[in-house]
């Protein structure tokens, strides 16, 4: 069935754009995009998937016209699964046509299938893993917190140490990570998987908060940048030209770096995100881009989508906390958010930038 972006006819001679907007549904996206005071409170509903909801998804909000192009008019949130304790790190594998993520406390990742829908336990015992993807030949790289180190699971089921280590010292509980053209896998380090026994193993931090940059064939490891307390989520840009790292410590903003080779320059605050709505402060966790370098990324109340230029242009509200996002699908049109108890997706009208 086409979405509403496709004109086509039907015998009466109204397209499908014409039927939606005399339901309301097109106007209602209209009214959303010119009305950005919203409440932050997600719509009250029955996530089982039993009683419907009515098109257009009441919590798929533009708060700027930019956004409504992005905007499926026929199509609604959907909760994948539900039983985990603290969802983080969703990856999209494109051969497997599969979706990994981690369940910290429980130290295990999940999977989800495309085929049919199906959710299994993927690795168990997974180190307590947090954020996770997939390098250029198809690998999964993970970031234990347990471990205290990035780690590579290779075809023949090994698992190799990609970093644990920078001048001798451990590294805190590697948060986030990415992987560049180049097969450099860049990651974050922040304390969370040593400040306590529920998502890792206490322990004192041995090296300050930082980003780092690591050639797995050579081993050759570089620290980027140390500027932000405790740097989070990490995204390229679709062109590889700038990376986005989001601090969920002090700073609580998202920083800008044009990328040098092996180094950063020019950083500077992106975005510093409040809760529309509320005005509270908030934080993003996970980002993702998409191609036309829209930032995608886990906030209060769900999901913030942040222009090119910094401005917000749309939310997406949740019933739990969103800690992270990853485009995924055959198309790569299917958002998924990883959100507290729960694993989210929804169909959007952008593609994912990059291979997850």
């Amino acid at each position: 069935m086409p979405n509403v972006s496709s004109p086509t006819k039907s015998k009466a001679g109204c397209d499908r754009r014409t039927f939606l907007t005399a339901l309301g549904g097109l106007s209602a996206l209209s009214a959303a995009a010119q009305t950005p005071a919203v409440s932050p409170k997600p719509t009250t509903r029955d996530w089982s998937g039993q009683v419907p909801v009515q098109y257009p998804d009441p919590d798929i909000i533009a708060l700027d016209n930019r956004f409504r192009k992005y905007m499926v008019g026929n199509t609604v949130i959907k909760r994948a699964y539900t039983g985990t304790l603290w969802s983080e790190g969703p990856a999209w594998n494109g051969v497997g046509r599969y979706l990994v993520w981690s369940d910290i406390p429980n130290n295990r990742q999940m999977r989800w299938t495309e085929e049919n829908g199906h959710v299994s336990v993927f690795h168990n015992p997974s180190g307590y893993s947090n954020g996770n993807t997939f390098d250029f030949e198809g690998r999964q790289l993970s970031c234990e917190h347990g471990n205290r180190r990035v780690a590579r699971y290779e075809q023949n089921g090994t698992i190799t140490t990609i970093a644990d280590k920078f001048q001798g010292k451990r590294l805190n509980s590697p948060n986030d990570i990415v992987v560049h053209p180049d097969g450099s896998i860049w990651f974050t380090d922040p304390t969370y998987g040593i400040q306590g026994d529920y998502e890792g193993f206490k322990a004192n931090k041995e090296l300050k908060e930082a980003v780092y940059r690591v050639d797995p064939k050579s081993g050759q490891m570089d620290k980027i940048t140390d500027d932000q307390d405790q740097p989070n989520g990490i995204c390229f840009s679709p062109d590889y030209k700038k990376l986005y790292v989001a601090d969920t410590g002090t700073g609580r903003d998202v920083r800008v770096y044009d990328i040098d080779g092996k180094t950063l320059r020019n950083g500077k605050r992106f975005v510093q995100m409040n809760e529309p709505g509320s005005g509270r402060p908030t934080a993003a966790d996970g980002m993702r881009c998409d191609t036309d370098g829209n930032l995608w990324a886990g906030a209060l109340p769900g999901v913030q989508i942040v222009a090119p230029d910094g401005q917000l242009i749309g939310i997406i509200r949740l019933p739990e906390n969103c800690a992270n996002v990853c485009f995924g699908g055959t198309k790569r049109n299917r958002l998924f958010m990883a959100a507290s108890q729960s694993l989210y997706e929804v169909y959007v009208l952008a593609t994912g930038a990059h291979i997850t």
